[in-house]
C-alpha cells in the first residue's frame, strides 16, 4: 500500500470519528430540552398542587366558625365582709368584732370574710362561735366550658369535701330551697378536747358564683353544747343573705337570695341524695379556736 493511500484512509477514519462525535453531541443537545421540559412540568405540577392545597386549607379555615362559649352571667363579687347584715351577725356571732377579710389576688373572682365570738359566762363557761363566708366566681372558657357549668362542678366538689371531713360524726346532708340556683347543707358533730362542736356548712350556687358558708359553735369550760338545729337554721338564713348580696352586686337586687337562672338544677345535687362519691378527697375542718 502506497503512502498516499494510507494517508487518505487515515483521513477518512478521522472524519468518521468526528462525525460520530457530532452526532452524539446533537443527540444530547436534543435530549436536554426534553428533560428540562419534563422537569419543568413536574415542578409546575407540584407547585400548583401545594398552592391549591394551601388555598383550600385557608378557605376551609375561614369557613369554619371560631369556637364560642356563653359569657358568664355575673362579672363581680360583693365586698366579702359586707354580705351579711348587722342583725344577722349579731344573731350568729353576738360577741364578735368586725370581720376579717381573707387575702385574694383578684377580688373580682375570689373573696372571703370570717368572724368569731366568745361569750364568756364566768364560772358557767362560755359560748364560742365561728363564721366564715367564701365566694368564688368563674369565667367562661372555650376549652373548659361555660362559667355556670364550671361553678356547678365546684359546687359539687365543695359538698363532697364537707361530707368527708375527718372525725365528723352523724353527718347529714339536705337540700336548701330558695337560695340561688342550687344549695345543699351538710351538718355534723366534731368532738375536740374543748368540747363538742356543732358544724354547719351551706354550699350554694347562683349563676357562675359559688358561696360556701361555714358556721360552728361549742359550749366551752362546762357550758352547754349549742343546739345544732338552731345553728343550722341560722346558717341557712345567712347563706341565703350572702347569695342575695352576690345577685345585688350584679344588678339583680338580691331577689329571694338570688333568682334561679334558666340553668338551675330542678333537683337536689347528687351528693345531697347519694352522699359523697368514692375517692372524694377530705378537706380538714377548720380548727376551732380554743378558749383564750
Amino acid at each position: 500500500m502506497s503512502e498516499g493511500t494510507m494517508q487518505r484512509r487515515a483521513q477518512r477514519v478521522e472524519r468518521d470519528q468526528r462525525a460520530k462525535r457530532r452526532n452524539r453531541a446533537l443527540v444530547c443537545a436534543a435530549a436536554v430540552p426534553v428533560m428540562l421540559v419534563a422537569a419543568g412540568c413536574s415542578s409546575d405540577s407540584g407547585s400548583g398542587d401545594s398552592t391549591d392545597k394551601a388555598a383550600k386549607a385557608a378557605a376551609s379555615a375561614s369557613a369554619s366558625p371560631s369556637p364560642t362559649v356563653q359569657a358568664a352571667a355575673y362579672g363581680k363579687l360583693p365586698e366579702p365582709c359586707k354580705v351579711l347584715s348587722k342583725k344577722t351577725l349579731e344573731d350568729l356571732v353576738p360577741k364578735g368584732k368586725s370581720g376579717k377579710e381573707g387575702k385574694s389576688d383578684d377580688i373580682s373572682t375570689r373573696g372571703s370574710c370570717s368572724w368569731n365570738s366568745l361569750d364568756n359566762n364566768g364560772v358557767k363557761g362560755s359560748q364560742f362561735r365561728w363564721l366564715n363566708v367564701s365566694m368564688l366566681r368563674f369565667e367562661s372558657d372555650v376549652t373548659r366550658g361555660p362559667a355556670d357549668k364550671l361553678a356547678q362542678e365546684h359546687f359539687e366538689k365543695q359538698v363532697q369535701e364537707a361530707q368527708a371531713v375527718e372525725g365528723a360524726k352523724s353527718v347529714k346532708t339536705e337540700p336548701v330551697t330558695g337560695t340561688g340556683d342550687q344549695a345543699t347543707a351538710v351538718h355534723y358533730d366534731l368532738k375536740k378536747k374543748e368540747g363538742t362542736f356543732k358544724q354547719q356548712t351551706v354550699v350554694a350556687r347562683v349563676e357562675n358564683v359559688v358561696v360556701t358558708l361555714d358556721y360552728y359553735g361549742a359550749g366551752l369550760a362546762g357550758d352547754e353544747t349549742p343546739s345544732g338545729k338552731d345553728m343550722l337554721k341560722d346558717a341557712k338564713k345567712a347563706a341565703k343573705e350572702a347569695v342575695g348580696a352576690v345577685s345585688e352586686a350584679n344588678g339583680e337586687g338580691g331577689k329571694a337570695g338570688g333568682a334561679p337562672s334558666a340553668s338551675a338544677s330542678k333537683s337536689p345535687s347528687k351528693e345531697a341524695s347519694d352522699g359523697p362519691s368514692k375517692g372524694a378527697s377530705a378537706s380538714p375542718s377548720k380548727k376551732p379556736a380554743s378558749k383564750s
